[in-house]
């Protein structure tokens, strides 16, 4: 009888391994976006989505497709494609302020207290709350462009690094010189 048990632990233990990885998808924006050509207008649709894992993994993707359907497969898995890792906090918050910019978009974000939520707005509420962040407080300056909003987000948390390897880094650079 035990020996079927342990059949039974193993298959569990190979069903995990093999297992993907939960994403959870938020569409930011579907736009509607034309190309004058000799023959008339063609119309195309263009889909910016967020994928995350709410553990500190989030991707963001941008595709066009003729159909809306189409357009949002595609961008969800260009966004899959670029998964960006950061470290987070016990407290699901981030480890230190940190400045995003791309384009004419600055964005500021901040760790909060415990139980404070997510305090941001458009784009950047997306990537964060898809990132499993739930207590930070973000401030969008410049552009109110959705697209770039979302793409400053994602460097800003990019260069986040945790206390083992700021000090890591130092302790390299004082050992060179």
């Amino acid at each position: 009888m035990e020996h079927i048990s342990k059949k039974k632990i193993n298959f569990k233990k190979n069903f995990r391994r093999n297992q993907k990885p939960r994403l959870i998808d938020r569409l930011v924006k579907i736009s509607r976006v034309s190309k004058v050509t000799k023959g008339g207008k063609k119309l195309r649709f263009r889909a910016i989505v967020i994928v995350g894992d709410k553990k500190g993994k989030v991707g963001l993707g941008v595709a066009k497709a003729n159909i809306v359907g189409n357009a949002f497969k595609k961008a969800k898995t260009a966004a899959q494609k670029n998964l960006i890792k950061f470290p987070l906090t016990k407290s699901l918050s981030i480890p230190h302020s940190i400045i995003g910019d791309f384009g004419a978009c600055k964005i500021i974000i901040r760790p909060s207290i415990e139980g404070s939520g997510v305090i941001a707005g458009g784009a950047t509420r997306i990537v964060l709350e898809a990132a499993g962040i739930q207590n930070i407080i973000a401030k969008q300056l410049g552009s109110n462009n959705l697209l770039n909003n979302a793409r400053a987000t994602i460097c800003a948390l990019q260069k986040l690094t945790t206390k083992y390897q700021t000090s890591k880094k130092r302790s390299y650079l004082t050992n060179s010189q």
